[in-house]
């Protein structure tokens, strides 16, 4: 048995266990992206579960790219299991409502709080002023808390264009049990993810979320797909060659000038509505030379 082979039927027993224990059939649901992982996940569920009708959640934001959203209503053409909402908001709007993101989920939640209350504990300490914190606000950043520092900022774009919507699925649907395809490997906040199973309560008995690909590699993940001959989005193989894919242009991705540029080059008419969904946070990441150069890319 090579390595693959044991991290796959540890995580086939993994996730036949969790069905065992707290009727993942029944109660659970798939946050189904129509990324590399979320198709790896629900391949990996079938295989373990067969015949399973755990429906597969797709939510269709409007900033996802075009590939991906075909990708996904080609398959529900044959999978009964994938379900299609909507968020109530649109994009523009709620950002112009709650704020924009910022670099990072933790850094935009700080600004945020700054902006609403002034230098906080939480605050302090992020920008090195307090106790120790694992992550700290980078030297070039710290004006975004001063009052000089024009945009509005939040962390609550992903929760109201995604976890809103989802969470009023999951009620009106009686399934209280979230599967992602979430890996540790991956960085940023799903870092401290410690446990594939996340409980609602200290017993460990209400089961909340369930992560069965957290503790595997990226390499493991394209072993998956080459040796299960898994189709994904098109994005995924050349001349694209996406590694991740989410919201397109998000300021969060630490890639956003590459992604920018392979749109420049053969999605010019998405790379256009990028401009228009998160210019201003692009204004300002090119003012300062984060991320982003002000300098045309080879491909405008």
């Amino acid at each position: 048995m090579d390595d693959f082979e044991f991290v796959f039927f540890d995580r086939v027993q993994k996730i036949r266990s969790m069905n065992e224990l707290y009727h993942l059939e029944d109660k659970s649901f798939v946050s189904f992206s129509g990324g590399k992982d979320s198709t790896v996940l629900s391949e990996l569920i079938d295989i373990a579960l067969p015949g399973n009708q755990i429906p597969r959640v797709y939510i269709d934001t409007g900033i996802d790219y075009k590939m991906i959203r075909e990708f996904v209503h080609r398959k529900a053409e044959t999978d009964e299991r994938i379900r299609i909402i909507r968020p109530a908001r649109n994009i523009t709007t709620m950002l112009a409502d709650v704020g924009y993101p910022f670099k990072s989920k933790e850094h935009s939640q700080k600004v945020a709080i700054f902006q609403r209350g002034g230098k906080t504990k939480t605050v302090a300490d992020y920008l090195g002023e307090g106790k120790k914190e694992n992550f700290l606000c980078p030297e070039k950043l710290r004006y975004n808390f001063t009052a000089e520092f024009p945009l509005k900022v939040s962390d609550r774009c992903c929760h109201e264009l995604k976890k809103k919507p989802c969470a009023q699925w999951q009620e009106e649907n009686g399934r209280p049990i979230t599967m992602t395809g979430i890996r540790q490997e991956e960085g940023g906040l799903r870092q401290s993810v410690r446990s594939c199973a996340i409980f609602a309560d200290e017993g460990a008995t209400v089961l909340k979320k369930f992560h069965p690909l957290l503790v595997v590699s990226g390499e493991w993940i394209d072993e998956f797909v080459r040796r299960y001959d898994v189709r994904l989005c098109e994005l995924y193989y050349p001349p694209y060659n996406f590694r991740r894919t989410g919201c397109k242009g998000c300021p969060y991705s630490v890639d956003l000038q590459r992604q920018l540029d392979i749109m420049s080059m053969y999605l010019p008419a998405e790379r256009k509505q990028c401009e228009l969904i998160w210019g201003k946070v692009y204004a300002e990441y090119r003012r300062i030379g984060y991320r982003l150069t002000d300098e045309p890319s080879v491909f405008d």
